[in-house]
């Protein structure tokens, strides 16, 4: 079974709506913020690996809504490397609250490119760490 990296975030009253949940479009920023935590635990931040000429734009993004996520909810976010293949880096989500429930699924899909944006083969250590992490099947564990 693969691994899965796991974050927490306390939910901010910044965050949140006046309906007491968080805005639907930060989810994005929380997602954002786990795949860095990610990369920094595989021993490369980000900005590392855009000063080496790395850079990792997303292309697509899906997101699930399946609860709202409420001020104060200490959050886990799960991300796993769904696809890893020449210049594609794919990314599963889960967002659950503090009570196990799943707030958000979502997949986030980026190209690996150098810092002018011409696609790029994604370096092959970083490949070699994101291995323990991949699914076989490429799909995210239940």
């Amino acid at each position: 079974m693969a691994d899965i990296f796991r974050c927490t975030h306390r939910v901010t009253y910044a965050e949140c709506t006046v309906g007491d949940h968080i805005y639907h479009s930060r989810y994005l920023d929380l997602l954002e913020a786990a795949r860095g935590e990610f990369m920094r635990s595989l021993g490369a931040t980000v900005l590392e690996l855009q000063e080496r000429d790395f850079i990792f734009p997303v292309i697509e993004a899906r997101l699930r809504y399946k609860f709202p996520a409420r001020y104060d909810d200490l959050l886990t976010i799960e991300v796993q490397p769904t696809l890893v293949e020449r210049v594609r880096l794919n990314f599963g989500h889960r967002v659950l609250n503090q009570e196990g429930k799943l707030i958000l699924e979502a997949e986030t899909f980026h190209a690996c490119t150098s810092r002018d944006e011409k696609p790029k083969r994604l370096p092959t250590e970083l490949v070699a760490r994101l291995q323990p992490f991949i699914t076989t099947d490429g799909q995210r564990p239940a």
